[in-house]
């Protein structure tokens, strides 16, 4: 799908693709959500937080749309009218860094009848200094373990994300797994 600055299209509504946070705190007034899955990218713990999450000097660890895969959120549409005030919302919200790419993406929405929709997405910029890669799950552990910025403790956006996977009916075994371990707070060794 075409990246196309969403602005462009002002007399439509907006679809908006929520993986992280968004899906349990969007921030924005929407006329309709549904369960969606954007094919093409995946959800992953891969962008250290200098802001949200953690500092420089402390950095935690949110998600991005990385390449490859699948992922399965929400998609939010928002009316026609609240199209320049939301995507101003999000651009201020996602891209304090400019770590993530603002572009459209397809996303099969799962509703009746199974509708494919041009979404706005956030998707990591690779070559952003913040860009993390793959990190192994001890070292998750250690940047949510340590990373608190402006918006709160980075182990409670894990946790709150995990909730709203689970209240979509679907789980992301990584993610998961890290939720667990969060859980114990027993040091990891023992």
């Amino acid at each position: 799908m075409s990246d196309e600055i969403p602005s462009k299209r002002s007399h439509e509504d907006l679809w908006v693709f929520g993986y992280g946070s968004l899906m349990w705190r969007p921030g924005f007034e929407f006329i309709e959500q549904a369960p969606a899955r954007l094919i093409g990218e995946h959800r992953a713990l891969c962008v250290y937080s200098f802001d949200h999450r953690g500092t420089p000097e402390k950095p935690g660890l949110v998600l991005g749309l990385d390449r490859g895969g699948a992922c399965r959120g929400i998609a939010f549409r928002v009316a026609a009218k609240r199209r320049e005030e939301v995507i101003g919302y999000l651009r201020d919200r996602e891209q304090t860094t400019h770590v993530y790419r603002e572009v459209m993406r397809s996303v099969w929405l799962e509703n009746e009848p199974r509708e494919r929709v041009a979404a706005l997405a956030y998707v990591v910029d690779r070559g952003h200094v913040q860009y993390a890669g793959r990190l192994s799950l001890p070292d998750q552990l250690r940047y949510v373990r340590q990373g608190h910025g402006r918006s709160g403790n980075n182990r409670d956006y894990v946790l709150e994300t995990v909730r709203s996977i689970e209240a979509q009916g679907f789980r992301d075994p990584q993610l998961h797994q890290l939720a667990l371990m969060l859980h114990d707070e027993a040091p990891l060794h023992r």
